[in-house]
C-alpha cells in the first residue's frame, strides 16, 4: 500500500539498466500496487520477469505468488530500533502509527533519506541479508536492520520492511502470475500453472524449468491446478440451456483436495497447495490400492455412519500436530471424490467430464473402499427439480448444487461457462456493532474490522460474530467516521464503540461452540448491509439464533 509514491515514480516505470534489481522488484511492487487494470498488472509482471535475472525472477515469483517467510523480527524490536534511527519521541511515533495503521509504512515514512546506495540484488538482499537474519542474537539483527534503512530508499525500504514482517502482500492473484510468465517465456499458460503447482524452491535452476518451452517434471508429487466454479442464481440458470445437458452434485463443505499415486507413492495436496498427507492416514492407507498414475479431485469430509459431519469435527484434526486414536475414532473421514484428472499415467483432463465419470466410477469400483467415496449426482429433469433438491440441502449439511457442463474438460482455475456453484440461501440475523479495529493493506488507517453483538436473556449485548466485508467504501468511510467519534473504550487495536449501528449479517452454517461466549459459532460471517432502518432494540436475540440451529 506504498501510496506516497510521488507522482513521476508512479507514471514511469520502463526499467533502466543502471537501476539495482532490488529497485526493480520495489518499483514493480508499486506499479501493481497504483493499478486495478488487469492488463497493466500483467505487463508490468511480464517485463519484469522478461528482463529480471533467473534468481532475481524466482525470488520475485515466490514473494508476488503469496509465499513469504515468517516474521523474522518482532514489531517491538522494530519499533524500538525505528526510534532510535530516527531520533523522534515515542508518542510522536505512536501518533503517526495510528495515522497509517502498519508499522512497515509507516517506520519507512519516518525514516531520514538512505545515506549510502545499495549494490545488493533482490536475491542479495534475500539469501544474505533476510534468510540469515533469524538465526542472529538481537545485537546482529540490530545492525542488519539499521543498515537496510540506510542503504534502502522509498519503496525498497517499505518493501524490505514489510518481506522482515512476513506481511508482503500485493493485489495479484496467481492467474495473472500465470498469464505473465506465458506472455513473458512463451510457454502456455496451462503448462506453466502446472508447473507452479506444488512445493517448489525459489533458485534459478527451478526458474531455467518453469519457463523452458519443453520440459519433463521430476516431482512425482506434482497436483493439477484446481478448476473452480463460479457462482449463479435461478434466474442465470435458463440461459444454460437444457438442465440434462449439466451434471449436478451437491456441493460439500470439507477441504477440496487431489489424491495423487504415482510411482508407489501417495501425495495429498490441499486447494491452497498445502501438502497434508500426513494428516488423514486412512485415505493414504486406502490410496495403495490405487493404480500408478492416477490422480483424483475431490473433497475430504468428516463421515460417520454413512452421513457428513459438520465441518467443525474437521477442524478438531486440522488444528493438531499428532492424531490420537481417539480423534481418529471420534473424526473419520472419507475422500469424496467428484473428478479424475490423471489415469494410467496419462492427463485425461482434456476428455469431457462424462467420460471422466465413467472412469472415476470404474476406480470407485476396482478400489471398493469405504474410504474412497463418489460424489452422488443430484437428479432433476428441469432447472425447477434441481431447485426444489437445493432448496433441501440445508438438512443434508450441504452447501448447494454444484453444475457442471458434461462435455466440459477439466479447466485451470476459476474460469466463467462450464462449473458453477448455486448455493443455498445463507441464514440471516440483524446485529448491533460493538468492537472494531483497523483493517490490513490498503485499509489500514480505516476502521474496517468489525464484531457484532445480539441480545442476550438479561438484556445485553453479547459479542456474536465477526466480519470484515460487505460494505461499500464510501460506507467504510462512515463507519470509520461513527467509530473514531464514538469510541468509549481502547483495548489495544481494538476500540469498543457506542451501540447505535445495526447490520444485516449473512452466514453459511451454525453451530454449538464452547469456545464462543455466545454459545454459537457461525461460518463464513459477512455483511449483508447496513441497517440504518432499524433502532438496536430491533436486533436479534441468542434466543432466536438457537432456533436456528440444527437438531443435537
Amino acid at each position: 500500500m506504498w501510496k506516497h509514491l510521488s507522482e513521476k515514480r508512479r507514471k514511469t516505470y520502463a526499467f533502466d539498466p543502471k537501476v539495482e534489481p532490488m529497485r526493480r522488484f520495489a518499483e514493480l511492487y508499486a506499479e501493481l500496487d497504483n493499478t486495478t487494470k488487469t492488463n497493466a498488472k500483467v505487463d508490468a509482471l511480464a517485463r519484469y520477469f522478461a528482463e529480471a535475472n533467473a534468481a532475481d525472477s524466482a525470488w520475485a515469483l515466490y514473494f508476488l505468488s503469496g509465499r513469504r517467510v515468517k516474521q523474522l523480527i518482532n514489531a517491538r524490536k522494530l519499533h524500538t530500533w525505528a526510534l532510535e534511527a530516527t531520533g523522534i519521541d515515542e508518542w510522536l511515533f505512536g501518533e503517526c502509527y495510528d495515522a497509517v495503521g502498519d508499522i512497515a509504512e509507516t517506520i519507512s515514512l519516518l525514516l531520514p533519506r538512505a545515506t549510502r546506495q545499495s549494490d545488493l540484488s533482490l536475491t542479495g538482499w534475500v539469501e544474505t541479508r533476510l534468510m540469515p537474519i533469524r538465526t542472529l542474537d538481537e545485537s546482529a539483527q540490530r545492525l542488519i536492520m539499521l543498515g537496510a534503512w540506510e542503504e534502502l530508499d522509498g519503496t525498497e525500504r517499505f518493501v524490505w520492511n514489510k518481506l522482515i514482517t512476513g506481511g508482503f502482500r500485493v493485489g495479484v492473484s496467481q492467474l495473472l502470475i500465470t498469464r505473465a510468465l506465458a506472455q513473458a517465456s512463451g510457454v502456455d499458460k496451462e503448462t506453466v500453472a502446472h508447473r507452479l503447482m506444488g512445493a517448489w524452491q525459489p533458485t534459478a535452476d527451478y526458474w531455467a524449468q518453469l519457463i523452458a518451452l519443453e520440459t519433463s517434471s521430476s516431482d512425482v508429487s506434482r497436483p493439477y491446478p484446481f478448476f473452480l466454479a463460479y457462482p449463479t442464481e435461478r434466474a442465470a440458470l435458463d440461459a444454460l440451456g437444457e438442465a440434462g445437458d449439466w451434471q449436478a452434485e451437491w456441493k460439500w463443505d470439507g477441504i477440496r483436495a487431489q489424491l495423487i499415486r504415482r510411482e508407489g507413492q501417495s501425495y495429498l495436496w490441499s486447494r491452497g497447495e498445502e501438502l497434508i498427507t500426513e494428516r488423514f492416514p486412512e485415505i493414504i492407507e486406502m490410496s495403495a490400492a490405487l493404480a500408478d498414475g492416477t490422480v483424483i479431485d475431490g473433497e475430504i469430509l468428516p463421515w460417520k455412519d454413512g452421513l457428513v459431519m459438520p465441518f467443525a469435527q474437521l477442524q478438531r484434526r486440522i488444528g493438531r500436530k499428532t492424531l490420537s486414536k481417539k480423534i481418529l475414532s471420534d473424526v473419520p473421514v472419507i475422500f469424496l471424490s467428484y473428478d479424475v484428472l490423471e489415469w494410467g499415467g496419462h492427463d485425461i483432463r482434456e476428455q469431457p467430464l462424462s467420460e471422466r465419470r465413467v472412469i472415476l466410477t470404474h476406480i470407485m469400483a476396482v478400489t471398493n473402499n469405504p474410504v474412497l467415496g463418489l460424489s452422488p449426482l443430484v437428479e432433476g429433469a428441469s432447472w425447477d427439480e434441481l431447485a426444489a433438491q437445493r432448496e433441501r440441502g440445508r438438512e443434508r449439511n450441504v452447501e448447494g448444487l454444484m453444475l457442471k457442463r458434461k462435455t466440459s474438460p477439466y479447466r485451470v482455475g476459476r474460469q466463467r461457462g462450464d462449473w458453477w456453484k448455486w448455493k443455498v440461501n445463507p441464514l440471516t440475523i440483524d446485529a448491533v456493532l460493538i468492537y472494531a479495529q483497523r483493517g490490513s493493506g490498503k485499509r489500514a488507517s480505516l476502521y474496517t474490522d468489525y464484531t457484532f453483538g445480539v441480545w442476550n436473556e438479561t438484556g445485553e449485548l453479547v459479542s456474536f460474530a465477526k466480519a470484515y466485508s460487505g460494505l461499500t467504501d464510501d460506507e467504510i468511510r462512515q463507519v470509520d467516521s461513527y467509530i473514531r467519534r464514538n469510541t468509549l473504550e481502547k483495548f489495544g487495536p481494538v476500540r469498543t464503540v457506542k451501540a447505535e449501528l445495526v447490520f444485516e449479517l449473512a452466514f453459511e452454517g451454525i453451530q454449538r461452540s464452547t469456545r464462543h461466549k455466545s454459545g454459537i459459532a457461525v461460518r463464513f460471517p459477512r455483511i449483508l448491509r447496513w441497517r440504518t432502518d432499524k433502532v438496536i432494540q430491533d436486533a436479534d436475540t441468542l434466543e432466536t439464533i438457537r432456533a436456528l440451529l440444527p437438531p443435537e
